[in-house]
């Protein structure tokens, strides 16, 4: 059994192994980990993968967020998994072990630009958008917490919409089509920083991110425009069993009769439906037994409420802590 880097892996056999597990998700895949190193200046990607007799048993994607003014970056660097590692259906606890041991230690190691390099984040979290129930003993061998997290699950085949959504719906006189241009994702791109400066109150991508997802064409955006103006829109990206809302965001208070965070949303699962998805995944839907909007906005598009939860991985507590009281401090 062996232990690869990026650079070591096979790119046919990972983007074939992703693609056949039943834990694989776009952000799990080659692109997604090119996506991430064409970003240099605010992220540091890392992939790992467990190779037993040359075949692929477990793949490991993530980044760690680089904030470019140093204070910043002391107190809120975080490495994230989106997705959650993609392993062998029957992939062993040896093989998990094996797999999140770089990520056990208390710094991160990888290479960059034939220079060693270290990454010490705060903490490292994997974002689980299916079933690691089999493995949860694995994560917990390997120093990582079970956190309960929600989800919403939804099969774009079925037409399960509340009767508020349809009446909404059918109410809006705006319309949904696919950004065409950069002007386009800068213009969206203000009505998400709105949102994320005045309701969400948690860091957001600076808009070149979002305007390179848009030149490399990996991520679709579905705008809502409502007599020229963009009011909201949705980023999605997608593999072959799954579409996944990335970001959504609407002026809803300015339009409340347009209702373009309802268009953004249905435009993704009508996204979905239309390349004949099996899923749409939402992305997130907050703790259980604790309040929160988004997700009683979410589970009105008939979607499935799943709890896959999130290992967590604290490498700095006292950090961690002072990030966590922050957080809070800022939300209220």
């Amino acid at each position: 059994m062996k232990l690869l880097r990026d650079s070591q892996i096979n790119r046919a056999q990972w983007e074939s192994f992703v693609r056949k597990s039943r834990t694989g998700t776009w952000f799990q895949t080659p692109a997604a980990f090119d996506f991430f190193a064409s970003l240099p200046d605010f992220l540091t990607p890392f992939a790992f993968a467990v190779e037993r007799d040359g075949q692929l048993r477990a793949v490991c994607v993530g980044y760690v967020t680089r904030e470019r003014n140093p204070l910043k970056q002391f107190f809120t660097r975080r490495a994230i998994i989106l997705g959650g590692p993609c392993l062998a259906d029957d992939a062993s606890e040896e093989e998990v072990v094996t797999l999140l041991s770089p990520l056990s230690c208390r710094r991160l190691r990888r290479p960059v630009a034939k220079r060693p390099f270290t990454l010490s984040p705060i903490y490292i979290e994997s974002r689980n958008f299916n079933d690691y129930s089999p493995w949860r003993q694995a994560f917990e061998k390997a120093g990582f917490a079970y956190r309960k997290h929600l989800n919403f699950h939804v099969d774009p085949s079925a037409d399960n919409l509340s009767d508020n959504r349809r009446r909404q719906l059918k109410k809006s006189t705006a319309v949904v089509s696919e950004a065409g241009n950069e002007n386009d994702i800068r213009e969206w791109y203000q009505v998400l920083a709105q949102l994320y400066r005045t309701k969400v109150k948690t860091p957001l991508w600076p808009e070149y991110f979002f305007v390179e997802a848009f030149r490399q064409g990996i991520a679709h955006f579905l705008l809502v425009k409502h007599q020229g103006t963009i009011i909201g829109g949705s980023m999605i990206v997608a593999d072959d069993r799954c579409a996944y809302e990335w970001y959504e965001c609407g002026l809803n208070a300015e339009y409340k009769d347009q209702y373009p965070s309802v268009l953004a949303t249905c435009a993704g699962i009508q996204f979905a439906r239309t390349n004949a998805l099996p899923r749409y995944d939402m992305m997130g839907a907050g703790e259980p037994d604790v309040p929160y909007g988004v997700r009683d906005f979410k589970a009105e598009f008939g979607g499935q409420l799943v709890e896959h939860g999130r290992f967590l991985a604290i490498r700095h507590p006292l950090l961690y802590r002072l990030g966590s009281l922050g957080v809070r401090f800022l939300k209220r």
